[in-house]
């Protein structure tokens, strides 16, 4: 039995065995328990089914993959949900456990997988910090967060046999819980559901790989796309009240992944105020209050610049002014205001031509993406309007730089454009189950850096920090919706004389900081922090100082 052990070619059974912490019985067991359970490795079969003690486990581990085993307390000095996503955690089995400066400490049961190592590594690295790896045990990390449930617990019935009602399940489980994405991905030997919640993707459920082919049928059935066709297609669904879901398929390896995004057909307009527009004193006015020129709202994808150009045409729409949209698709109706949705024949440069022909007094174009679209929004801004549109940059100030790099004249630009606003998105705290939170001297840092690097003096005196812990309303993670973070630059004659003189943005950015009401995002972001509304492990997700 013995050799047969080694025949196996599984050394760390081997091992066991030659520590006398197993017997071969025990071995072969395991083995036979590992074919019915193949996601499990070999020492999480024998911590699970209690074959030895936990440290002894750790130890054959530590000697066989030469790292270092770590067995975790109780009670952590870090949160581990502050730096990656519980799902996440889960899902890869990597728990963050300590920091000291930039180095975080991982715990990692399946340390094996170099793959989602390195994935999880690159998540981290992509936040600023560097990991030191360490081996645990998976029941090791399931108790630091027992108190972790995922949507499928609750909600999503992945046993229901019916197909129909099954998609439909996913749906509306989908609609409750508030995502705005729903991920149908096929794996290798099942089908992964993930909804993306408050900006966050997190994991549902996973269906059986031969219910695939019938799940993607009864999606482009519903989809109104072609059956036959298994290469990309765009559709949508139009049967749930108050929403219109567009679908988009792709093939990869393993099938066809669809991912469905949800838009309220009425969902209520939100003010400046309600979206975290800095409330100072005038700002609102200063900043969209123009004519003759041009205004852009600058994120990268999925941070709420279409949002944020709604509340402005809320804001600006009057009995007596004409406004005019056009947009890729419109995502939600407002009343007054004439929208246009492009399509394959029609471009935002085709469709704003006409636009000016309706005698508008103020256009929003979806996006500048391209030289045509550009050279007529700036054209539009010059022969009298105001035109509204959005374009994918870092902050607010390098806006001018993507208008240079589509053809727009440095002298173009600086007659016309007039305010660039830069956003992000940060989870907001879960008012239901946050708790009191006493700055930590890491945190104290961040904040003393970003006030050297911009000049701005925060009251951390009067500051009443909170924390997240999770309830049923927020889903467990301690986060409940979204709140925009801000920076906005009005150009002043100055700027306009430094873009035409083609200045650095670099420059610019510091004249804006030392002589205008310019504040780069981390200010508005970290007084969202002081005043209780979300955390600095949200800023450090999203904002680089």
């Amino acid at each position: 039995m013995f050799e047969s052990v080694k025949s196996k070619k599984n050394p760390i059974g081997f091992e066991f065995i030659k520590r006398g912490l197993l017997t071969e019985t025990q071995v072969t067991r395991v083995l036979e328990y590992q074919k019915d359970h193949r996601e499990l490795k070999f020492a999480e079969i024998v911590d699970i089914l209690d074959m030895c003690p936990k440290n002894e486990i750790l130890l054959v581990l530590s000697s066989k993959l030469n790292v270092e085993g770590i067995m975790l307390d109780t009670n952590l000095p870090v949160k581990p949900t502050d730096y990656l996503p519980r799902d996440v955690i889960i899902n890869y089995r990597a728990l963050p456990f300590k920091l000291e400066g930039n180095m975080l400490s991982v715990a990692f049961a399946n340390i094996q997988d170099e793959d989602r190592v390195h994935e999880v590594e690159l998540m981290l690295l992509d936040a600023g910090y560097t990991t030191k790896r360490y081996v645990t045990l998976y029941t090791s990390i399931m108790k630091q967060i027992g108190d972790v449930r995922t949507v499928e617990n609750k909600f999503v019935d992945k046993d229901e046999k019916d197909t129909t009602r099954l998609i439909d399940n996913i749906i509306m489980t989908a609609i409750t819980k508030r995502a705005s994405d729903i991920h149908f991905e096929p794996m290798e030997d099942k089908v992964r559901i993930r909804y993306r919640i408050d900006g966050e993707l997190i994991s549902a459920t996973e269906i059986a790989k031969d219910r695939q082919d019938i799940m993607v049928g009864r999606l482009k059935a519903i989809s109104n796309m072609h059956q036959e066709i298994s290469y990309d297609q765009d559709g949508s669904i139009n049967t749930y009240d108050n929403y219109s879901i567009r679908v988009s398929s792709q093939r990869n390896v393993w099938g066809e992944k669809f991912v469905l995004r949800f838009l309220k057909k009425n969902s209520d307009m939100k003010s400046s105020e309600e979206l975290g527009f800095p409330q100072d004193d005038g700002l609102v006015e200063k900043a969209f209050d123009k004519r003759n020129s041009l205004i852009l709202v600058c994120a990268p994808t999925g941070e709420g610049k279409t949002t944020t150009l709604y509340s402005v045409l809320d804001y600006l729409n009057k009995p007596n002014i004409n406004i005019v949209s056009i947009e890729n698709p419109v995502e939600m109706r407002i009343p007054g205001i004439n929208q246009i949705e492009i399509g394959p024949n029609i471009t935002f440069a085709s469709a704003l031509r006409t636009v000016l022909r309706q005698d508008p007094d103020i256009i929003l174009v979806g996006e500048i993406r391209d030289k045509e679209t550009a050279f007529a929004a700036i054209e539009a801004g010059q022969t009298g309007h105001l035109v509204l549109s959005t374009v994918h940059t870092i902050d607010a100030v390098e806006s001018i730089t993507r208008l240079k790099k589509v053809g727009i004249s440095p002298y173009d630009i600086s007659s016309t454009l007039v305010t660039t606003l830069s956003q992000r998105l940060v989870r907001r705290l879960c008012t239901k189950c946050k708790k009191e939170h006493v700055l930590t001297e890491e945190e104290r840092a961040y904040i003393d850096r970003a006030s050297k690097v911009t000049g701005y003096q925060f009251d951390l005196e009067h500051a009443k920090l909170y924390e997240p812990v999770g309830c049923e309303h927020c889903n467990s993670t301690g986060y409940y919706e979204r709140i925009g973070v801000f920076e906005v630059l009005n150009l002043d004659d100055d700027i306009k004389d430094m873009i035409s003189e083609g200045v650095s943005t670099g420059a610019i950015r510091k004249y804006a900081r030392q002589n205008t009401d310019y504040q780069p995002l981390v200010v508005d972001a970290i007084k969202k922090v002081l005043d209780g509304t979300t955390t600095i492990a949200e800023l450090k997700r999203k904002i680089t100082i």
